[in-house]
C-alpha cells in the first residue's frame, strides 16, 4: 500500500474526507463563461470560489460549488467539456506575508503547485487558498503538519 492509499484508508476509517471537489470547464470564450455562470445559477448551483483564464482560443473556468455532480450535469447538457477533480483548500492568514508563508512551506517541502487561486469564507471574508498539486495527500499532510487548516468539504466556506 502506497502513502496515498494509506492516508485515504486512515481518513475512511475516521469517516473523514481529504479533499474538496471542484469543477474545471473548457469554454470557447468569455461569452461562454457568462453562459456557464448563468446556467449554474438557474440550476441553483452556489459557486463558492472560481478562477477564470481567458485566451484568444478558449477559456478555462475552475470552480468550487455546493453540488459538483449537479454542476457536471448542467455543463454536459450545455455542451461544455468538463471534469470533476479534487483540490486542497486551506485557510490563509489575512496579513501581509500570509500567502508567502504558505508558499514557503510548500517550496521547502518540494511541493510542486499545478495552480493556485484564492477565495474567502462567506461569513467573515477570511481568505482561503485553493490549490492543486501532483500529490495532494502528501501536500495535505505537509500543510496540516505546519499548522494550516485544510478543509474537508466546500461547505466549510460557508463558515
Amino acid at each position: 500500500m502506497n502513502r496515498i492509499e494509506k492516508r485515504m484508508e486512515e481518513l475512511q476509517n475516521k469517516n473523514e474526507k481529504a479533499f474538496v471537489t471542484y469543477m474545471t470547464a473548457g469554454l470557447p470564450d468569455m461569452e461562454g463563461t457568462k453562459a456557464l455562470i448563468k446556467a449554474q445559477a438557474e440550476a441553483g448551483i452556489d459557486i463558492y470560489g472560481f478562477a477564470c483564464f481567458d485566451a484568444p482560443e478558449f477559456a478555462i473556468f475552475r470552480m468550487i460549488c455546493n453540488d459538483p455532480d449537479k454542476a457536471e450535469i448542467v455543463l454536459n447538457r450545455s455542451g461544455y467539456m468538463n471534469r470533476i477533480t479534487q483540490a486542497i483548500v486551506v485557510d490563509m492568514k489575512d496579513q501581509v506575508g500570509g500567502l508567502d508563508e504558505l508558499l514557503k512551506v510548500a517550496s521547502d517541502s518540494n511541493v510542486s503547485l499545478d495552480y493556485i487561486y484564492t477565495s474567502f469564507h462567506r461569513k467573515d471574508l477570511r481568505p482561503v487558498v485553493i490549490l492543486q498539486t501532483e500529490d495532494g495527500a502528501v501536500t495535505e499532510c505537509i500543510l496540516k503538519n505546519n499548522g494550516f487548516n485544510v478543509f474537508t468539504s466546500a461547505e466549510e466556506l460557508e463558515k
